[in-house]
């Protein structure tokens, strides 16, 4: 419920960009976003659908016209939250995943409900161990980086080196 998306989104996000000036805070909290938002709902509503991601991606697009930096470090909110999705799996939920396509109604638990204790605790092992990782490979138990990741998001530029992970 918290290990998997955050960990899995924080290894994802770097994967693909492989940009250590990213703000990896933001991809977090966005990644936490649709759990957080649609538990006080009771179930998946409307931050586990795809329009959610899109408006908010709309919304970060006109908001930041002019100001690259701010479009830069928000426009990874809705990369976080659609990475949510896809580690729910919530393409399986077509009503919900499409929604309003489908119809306006929006029931059904959170997926992490729905997986079942064993499935839910595999999930948060492995976003662990995708913690873990990006702990090591990013040296942030070394109080500087540790701290210039707390205060900026951003990753140190010199990693260490493939093969050479912990």
């Amino acid at each position: 419920m918290l290990l998997w998306p955050v960990g899995m989104a924080l290894v994802t996000v770097w994967a693909v960009f492989h940009d250590a000036a990213i703000d990896y805070r933001v991809v977090v909290l966005g990644a936490l976003v649709p759990d957080i938002g649609d538990v006080a709902f009771g179930g998946a509503r409307v931050l586990h659908t795809m329009a959610a991601s899109v408006v908010v991606l709309v919304m970060v697009m006109l908001v930041t016209r002019g100001h690259r930096a701010a479009r830069r470090r928000w426009i990874f909110l809705p990369v976080g939250m659609f990475l949510h999705l896809v580690l729910d799996g919530m393409w399986a939920r077509t009503a919900t995943f499409w929604w309003p396509a489908f119809g306006w109604s929006l029931e059904g638990s959170l997926p992490f409900v729905d997986h079942g204790l064993a499935v839910l605790g595999a999930e948060e092992v492995a976003g662990a161990l995708a913690l873990v990782w990006f702990w090591f490979r990013f040296r942030l138990g070394d109080a500087e980086a540790r701290d210039r990741f707390v205060r900026t998001g951003r990753l140190p530029r010199d990693p260490l080196p493939r093969g050479r992970e912990a």
